[in-house]
């Protein structure tokens, strides 16, 4: 009998690394019973399949995150450089109000 193997349980020539859960060609057919339960494995392998799916999406999403926190961090400093110039522009009239009230107090 050959045994064709599956994704999920791909054939192997090794003994050690054979499925329990296949038949064995000495037993008779139909009388081979399941060593182990593979219902949590299944739900296990599906649950992979699901995240392995989603990692991209996550990806994205970090990526997404980066991307706005720059900008943030961009808008920051592009707003302090201008109150900067803001201030110095100011600062400057102010001299320019005081030399001209000393100016006219002179007078």
């Amino acid at each position: 009998m050959i045994i064709t193997g599956t994704i999920d349980r791909p054939t192997t020539h090794d003994p050690k690394k054979q499925d329990p859960t296949m038949q064995r060609p000495s037993e008779p057919f139909g009388s081979h019973t399941p060593l182990c339960d593979t219902t949590g494995a299944t739900a296990s392998r599906q649950n992979r399949n699901l995240e392995m799916q989603l990692i991209p999406e996550a990806l994205a999403r970090a990526h997404m995150h980066d991307r706005l926190r720059e900008a943030e961090s961009q808008r920051r400093a592009v707003r302090l450089a201008a109150a900067r110039r803001m201030q110095r522009r100011a600062e400057r009239a102010s001299l320019r109000a005081r030399r001209a009230l000393a100016m006219a107090v002179m007078q």
